[in-house]
């Protein structure tokens, strides 16, 4: 049991021992006897915390979640509330000073109640207002309090170790799981551009004569009588597109803030830009790249095949595997060591960082305790992809190796724009996220779009490096931060420059335009549906839309 002095405690001691010592130089025995009752007070004090806090433990102090699945799905940058009670089984009252959750960075939590009691066998409610600032999957591990002993002299933390996982998935998925869903914007042909043809939709085109194989649904019952023959109903339906979307996920585009980082701002215009496009009823494609392909999803329509996009967004441009993360495997197990002490004491104990195999299988066993599913990672020996599932399961981030994946990214974005026009049905629209290329570093990319024969479906999203650049409060970081945004800004506009040159069209859509047109969009179909709508939304112009040419 770790046991921890107050401010007021410290101060007591350094009084105490200043009273003795000015005792002993004053060769007053009152005054060493004075200081001395300071620090025997103390000493008390910490004896009455340990006993009072082992028989809180002993009497069945716990932390549980009051929702009974152990995992929540949310919008980046959206709160959700999570609810959760400390229970105390002591028949008094402990006191704590401050609580706060053990959790991943990506997260950021705020509590209610900061400080408090929970009663003697009762229980406390608490609050978390948790906040994804990265889409991803990321765990809360559990909470934390500093119960106070008697006279509130000393502290002693105590840790409630029990995981839930938050699943942040990308801003557009707030407006999408808040639209209606199906309908007749989606029942819509397979392929080809946005044209008006004759069939089954909601517009009427014409009226003609039966012919065999029409439904009787369709027989315009009036306008036969009145013709003396048969007559059925044409519709008009629209082609719609078929369109994919290419996002550039090197490691070095999470270099920055969580949330600011140019792979974090890219993430959520992508799926802005599916849930728009997915909203017309166009079928829809992601392939995500870095040193290899990361994920391809062929163009599929329909809510599930949107949310299977918007969930390989935060899950394709993790850092776990072993080919983009920058711990080894010794640093791994010090990690999973670290998470399952409170976890599991027995599974923790006699065992250390440097035996991986034992880690290994303790981690193992564990798993099953975790709020996610684990998929497959990427590594080199059974041990180390045991470690990275253990921490992939319990939403344990790591840093990104810090080497750059330029060269090889750039290779596999050329196989890629060289495979997507061979791919069946025939892409008619291309949109790339990847930052502007320099043509001086990225001369393979610019000739392989030079070679490209269909450059006008190619739509490019550049990404800014500057844009999660921070500096600290000292003059060195500001000037290093200084220059490295000057960088940027140059390449990127000789970047820009080269784009125009070959005719690669660049996009310049401001994301929060194109969440207002996804509004106004699912504003359409609850109109269609009777279901409620927001009526303070501002229709945007047509020229800042998705694809507007």
């Amino acid at each position: 049991m770790q046991v921890h002095p107050t401010r007021t405690s410290v101060d007591l001691a350094i009084t105490g021992l200043s009273t003795v010592l000015a005792g002993l130089v004053l060769q007053q025995a009152v005054i060493v006897a004075w200081g001395s009752s300071l620090l025997v007070g103390l000493a008390l004090a910490r004896a009455v915390t340990e006993i009072g806090v082992a028989r809180i433990r002993g009497a069945g102090f716990e932390m549980l979640w009051r929702e009974k699945p152990r995992t929540v799905r949310v919008a980046r940058a959206e709160a959700v509330e999570i609810q959760a009670e400390v229970r105390n089984r002591d028949s008094r009252a402990a006191r704590f000073s401050g609580l706060r959750a053990v959790a991943s960075p990506e997260l950021s939590i705020e509590i209610v109640p900061e400080r408090g009691e929970v009663p003697g066998g009762g229980r406390l409610a608490v609050t978390l207002r948790v906040v994804g600032t990265r889409a991803g999957r990321f765990g809360i591990h559990g909470l934390s309090l500093e119960v106070q002993g008697g006279p509130g002299l000393y502290e002693v933390p105590l840790t409630f170790a029990n995981p839930y996982g938050v699943d942040v998935m990308p801003r557009a998925y707030k407006s999408f799981a808040q639209s209606a869903r199906g309908g007749r914007s989606h029942q819509v042909a397979d392929r080809g551009r946005p044209g008006v043809i004759a069939g089954g939709g909601d517009e009427l085109r014409e009226l003609r004569e039966l012919v065999a194989g029409d439904p009787f649904r369709r027989i315009a019952w009036k306008a036969s009588a009145k013709r003396g023959k048969l007559l059925v109903r044409e519709y008009e339906r629209e082609e719609r597109d078929i369109v994919w979307l290419v996002l550039d996920a090197s490691c070095e585009l999470l270099a920055g803030a969580p949330g600011r980082a140019p792979l974090d701002v890219a993430i959520d215009e992508v799926a802005t830009f599916a849930v728009r496009h997915a909203a017309r009823g166009d079928r829809v494609g992601l392939a995500i790249v870095a040193a290899r392909a990361r994920a391809f999803i062929t163009p599929d329509r329909g809510p599930g095949h949107t949310v299977k996009l918007l969930s390989a967004l935060g899950e394709a441009t993790s850092v776990l595997d072993a080919d983009r993360c920058g711990l080894d495997a010794n640093e791994l197990a010090s990690r999973a060591l670290e998470h399952m002490r409170p976890l599991d004491p027995a599974s923790a104990s006699r065992v250390r960082a440097s035996e991986l195999e034992r880690v290994a299988r303790r981690a193992d066993r564990l798993r099953v305790r975790a709020p996610f599913k684990a998929g497959e990672v990427l590594a080199a020996t059974r041990t180390d992809r045991s470690l990275r599932r253990y921490l992939a399961s319990f939403g344990i981030g790591v840093p990104a190796r810090l080497e750059p994946e330029r060269g090889q990214t750039d290779l596999e974005l050329i196989r890629l724009l060289r495979r997507l026009p061979r791919e069946k049905p025939k892409p008619s629209l291309i949109y790339l996220w990847s930052p502007a290329p320099d043509p001086d570093e990225r001369r393979l990319l610019l000739r392989a779009l030079a070679e490209l024969p269909r450059r006008r479906q190619l739509a490019w999203l550049p990404m800014r490096l500057d844009a999660g650049l921070e500096a600290s409060d000292s003059d060195a970081s500001r000037a290093a931060v200084s220059a490295l945004a000057v960088r940027a800004r140059v390449q990127h506009e000789r970047g820009l420059e080269a784009l125009a040159r070959l005719g690669v069209r660049v996009e310049r859509v401001s994301l929060p335009a194109v969440q207002s047109a996804l509004r106004i969009e699912h504003q359409h179909v609850a109109v269609e549906r009777d279901l409620p709508v927001d009526p303070d939304a501002n229709v945007p112009d047509a020229e800042q839309l998705p694809g507007a040419q």
